[in-house]
């Protein structure tokens, strides 16, 4: 996910540059230019209308964490989106978003997540419809109800804003020279109206049309580069269904580079062109890391992958579909070990496995994402620059209860705090959620832990899965029933027994953590 945050410590040469603070905590000194104004919050503000009829209730599809996101009664099978920039970052795109979708129960209006935006006009089946905003609902009233079953298409024109009005942080980051995205967990509908939640996964289609001098980079593959007058319209399309959180589009002063991954794979990174050259050694790492997920989890799962380094104050990395984002900081500014570098970049390709292929069917699944993430970006700082596994998840427990105490078990966590959405991601998800995965080969053994990680992501490739799924595959290939070992060890409130470590103890949560308590600053 999502995303990953780098601590406020510098580090060069620590055997561990994670420090105590937990994982999705990375954030960088209070004197850098990540203390942006636009901090890490979330509050809804109202779309601004040109039409309105009577405002009808927000809806949501029930989620614990964020009840209003989401809408029921339809299945996007795709999004087709038309953003134009027009040079400058602080203007809003004119944008036409198009989705296709199946009505799944009578309707006489449908909820879209919309909330930053112009809305100029709405037509369902190429009928003008009636629309409002509630809350952060656009709310579409077609001439005719739309009935189960039948086929439906809406298309709303309208402005995407990339400039965060108060209270609201997410979707469109200015860069240096243009814009990126991060729409992780809850942001996607403020750059484009939406069905807003993981469970609803669909195509993406995104054509992007900016003036000479920039180049345009989606999710996906190109299909069309076409240029007129004195600007060039991109057009970028997925082969698998993509969850809204995981879209990307980068506008920039940018070099694409290619190179092939394992079996031919096309691989594609996105870098600021003045630094093409530096920035070179650290991008032809990921073939081979490509090749070391593989062969712990599979075959990549989608049809390219890369790395888009923006030059913005973010301070996280994120696993957007097929194009990761990445602080070019990260990479030039020479603050943490190459190891660690390299172990970040594997968290957020793992994600393509776990996350975004394989994607949660509610935000409390979120520590299948994130403790996946952590475990392999642990286990291949153990293979591949000798940090040991068990020392960082020795330090894990430790700080577990402590972690649980103040955010939640890995797979009940803690409602956002208020006026922070993002403060799900709190450490109890990843190094939290790790350290279940680390009990849980401990209890079952390497070899099925083994198996069950590949099956995982095959069984449920392009999909949504929940909790509930992992333990009964678990069970399954396990031959025990371990719902008690899950109960315990996802839902309990305090931190179980380590299976095999016996002599492991976690500390009380107000208690300070020890000076080799390094147990979780991962990134995400």
């Amino acid at each position: 996910m999502p995303l990953t945050l780098r601590s406020q410590a510098a580090h060069t040469g620590n055997d561990d540059p994670r420090a105590d603070t937990p994982a999705r905590l990375r954030r960088q000194p209070r004197s850098s230019r990540r203390l942006r104004a636009t901090a890490l919050l979330a509050s809804a503000v109202s779309v601004c209308l040109l039409a309105a009829s009577a405002p009808p209730a927000p809806l949501g599809v029930g989620d614990r964490l964020f009840p209003n996101l989401g809408n029921p009664g339809y299945d996007v099978a795709s999004y087709d989106l038309s953003f134009t920039y027009s040079g400058t970052n602080s203007k809003p795109l004119q944008a036409v978003t198009t989705i296709n979708a199946q009505v799944t129960k009578d309707l006489d209006h449908l909820n879209l997540d919309f909330a930053h935006g112009n809305v100029e006009s709405v037509a369902v089946d190429g009928e003008p419809a009636r629309f409002a905003g509630e809350g952060e609902d656009l709310v579409v009233t077609p001439d005719a109800p739309l009935r189960e079953g039948s086929w439906t298409r809406i298309t709303v024109r309208h402005t995407s804003d990339p400039v965060p009005a108060k209270g609201q942080d997410g979707g469109w980051v200015q860069t240096a020279d243009g814009l990126a995205m991060a729409n992780q967990a809850d942001a996607a509908h403020l750059v484009f109206p939406c069905n807003d939640h993981p469970s609803d996964k669909a195509l993406f289609t995104i054509r992007i049309t900016a003036p000479d001098g920039y180049t345009a980079v989606a999710n996906g593959v190109e299909t069309d580069r076409e240029r007129v007058g004195k600007a060039t319209t991109w057009t970028y399309r997925t082969r698998h269904p993509m969850a809204t959180e995981l879209a990307q589009v980068s506008i920039g002063r940018s070099s694409v580079l290619r190179r092939s991954g394992p079996h031919g794979l096309p691989v594609r990174d996105v870098v600021p062109t003045a630094d093409r050259k530096e920035l070179e050694p650290w991008l032809a790492e990921t073939p081979d890391q490509i090749a070391w997920m593989e062969s712990k989890v599979g075959r990549y799962p989608f049809e390219t992958y890369g790395i888009l380094m923006a030059e913005a104050s973010t301070g996280f990395e994120l696993e957007t579909q097929t194009l990761s984002l990445f602080e070019r900081e990260l990479f030039a500014g020479h603050t943490y070990p190459k190891w660690y570098v390299e172990s970040i970049m594997v968290h957020e390709l793992s994600h393509q496995w776990f996350g975004d292929s394989v994607s949660p069917r509610s935000w409390s699944d979120l520590w299948l994402n994130e403790g996946h993430a952590t475990w392999y970006e642990a286990l291949y700082a153990e293979e591949k620059a000798g940090k040991p596994m068990e020392k960082r998840m020795k330090a894990a427990y430790a700080a577990s209860d402590g972690w649980r105490d103040a955010g939640g078990p890995p797979a009940a966590p803690k409602a956002p705090d208020a006026g922070q959405k993002i403060s799900i991601f709190r450490p109890n998800v990843y190094d939290g959620a790790a350290l279940a995965l680390y009990a849980l080969r401990q209890e079952i053994g390497r070899t099925a832990f083994e198996r069950l990680e590949r099956d995982w992501v095959s069984l449920h490739r392009d999909g949504t899965a929940a909790t509930a799924d992992y333990e009964r595959l678990a069970s399954q290939i396990s031959g025990r029933d371990l719902s008690g070992f899950f109960k315990a060890w996802l839902y309990g409130k305090k931190t179980p027994p380590m299976p095999g470590h016996p002599d492991w103890r976690s500390m009380a949560p107000d208690a300070k953590a020890p000076k080799d308590g390094k147990a979780a600053k991962a990134a995400k």
